[in-house]
């Protein structure tokens, strides 16, 4: 049996520059890796794929990421033998963190690891590109830009900026559908066509140690839907910065709500007077950057 941990990501910019022809949206994405992980276990099996899940609530069939990344992987590598997978869930559902785009970036790289790596890097990007636009920001372990619909990734060495910093994630106890939020985009025209070249700004300001200077650059498309409806969310980042965070963002489409501490000890701090302003209801986490 093999077992690898996989990880989320926030989204320190995330925008959106219009619909494309083939109707996904053209973006600009600066992402960040955190260490926060779901856990998958792989092992040999007869035909097709039996998955298995801790988390009730998550469909094991066809339906599932990983369930159709370890399908597409299988006939992509010509192997007709099938697999178990067993995924361990840690990581908020439709929050925004990317979570089910790394359980199927994982999957990639766990089966092939199983198997003795039929496929190389190029085909393991081509079929994470299918999978999903977040897919192939997994299949590295770096903060990038990625650009098109997100498939075009570009990695860099750990931001400056960000050194000694922590994450603060905040989870509302209720999801965003990416799909929803991206139908949103029409009514908010301003946030659909957004400005090119922000992301290249953004990374070229993290490369320095200026934080103050960067988060300033810090921004979300998917805000202007989601914040509208789910005006508690806009709540919570004005306490986080009212209260000592350096920058707090909505990752992805939501829910999650994201802060930058100057340290861990910090984010702590700042949960432990976010709970007693707002409840113990939330999911929260602190991690180091």
């Amino acid at each position: 049996m093999l077992e690898k941990k996989s990880p989320c990501k926030v989204n320190l910019l995330l925008s959106i520059l219009g619909k494309r022809a083939d109707g996904f949206h053209e973006l600009e994405t600066v992402m960040h890796p955190v260490r926060l992980h779901d856990s998958l276990s792989f092992s040999k099996a007869g035909p097709g794929v039996q998955l298995t899940c801790s988390e009730p609530a998550l469909a094991t069939d066809a339906g599932n990421l990983v369930h159709r990344a370890a399908t597409a992987f299988l006939q992509a590598a010509g192997i007709s033998d099938g697999v178990k997978i067993h995924l361990e869930k840690r990581i908020p559902m439709a929050a925004g963190l990317g979570g089910g785009s790394g359980n199927a970036a994982t999957t990639l790289l766990g089966l092939n690891e199983l198997f003795g790596g039929p496929l190389d890097g190029r085909a393991l990007h081509a079929l994470a590109a299918q999978l999903g636009s977040d897919i192939p920001f997994f299949l590295q372990d770096q903060p990038a830009l990625a650009t098109g619909r997100g498939e075009q990734v570009q990695s860099f060495d750990a931001f400056p900026a960000l050194r000694g910093t922590a994450f603060l994630l905040v989870h509302p106890g209720f999801g965003i559908a990416t799909a929803w939020a991206y139908q949103q985009l029409a009514h908010f025209p301003d946030a659909l066509n957004g400005r090119p070249g922000r992301a290249h700004k953004l990374v070229a300001l993290l490369q320095t140690a200026d934080l103050a200077a960067a988060s300033v650059e810090f921004y979300n498309s998917l805000e202007a839907p989601a914040l509208h409806k789910y005006p508690v969310l806009l709540l919570y980042q004005e306490f986080l910065r009212e209260h000592g965070a350096r920058a707090a963002l909505m990752s992805g489409s939501g829910s999650t709500t994201f802060a930058i501490t100057r340290t861990v000890a910090d984010g702590e701090k700042l949960v432990e007077k976010f709970k007693a302003r707002f409840g113990e209801n939330n999911w929260t986490a602190v991690v180091p950057v």
